[in-house]
């Protein structure tokens, strides 16, 4: 790995842990993180007191038909996170980007997860 990639990893997981020393999932409230690779997207609701994840939506599904690392596979993301969380009665979360920048993908994610009908 050179040495630009780990500055930016650090830099990533630097943020990840400012962030998750606030943002906390409850069972009113559950947490949604998110998980950014370059060729996936990854987001999961999850209940951090029970430890239990409660919804989850991944690029890697055969429902998204290899919609892989862009933004038009993260909005799907999120739209298909946004109907499972609805099934599962969730309507209000709080938003864990992973401590990657809230652009592109992320923001992307977010959007359709709102326009699915998620609070946060």
């Amino acid at each position: 790995m050179s040495d630009s990639a780990k500055k930016n990893r650090e830099a990533r997981i630097r943020r990840h842990r400012r962030v998750r020393k606030k943002v906390k999932g409850t069972a009113e409230r559950p947490r949604l993180a998110v998980f950014r690779s370059n060729k996936h997207i990854t987001a999961q609701i999850i209940d951090d007191r029970s430890g239990h994840t409660l919804a989850a939506a991944s690029t890697t599904e055969p429902t998204l038909d290899g919609k892989g690392g862009n933004v038009d596979g993260a909005s799907k993301v999120g739209e298909l996170l946004a109907s499972r969380a609805k099934d599962a009665g969730i309507s209000t979360v709080v938003f864990d980007r992973g401590g990657n920048l809230y652009h592109g993908r992320i923001a992307a994610l977010a959007d359709a997860a709102r326009k699915g009908g998620l609070e946060f």
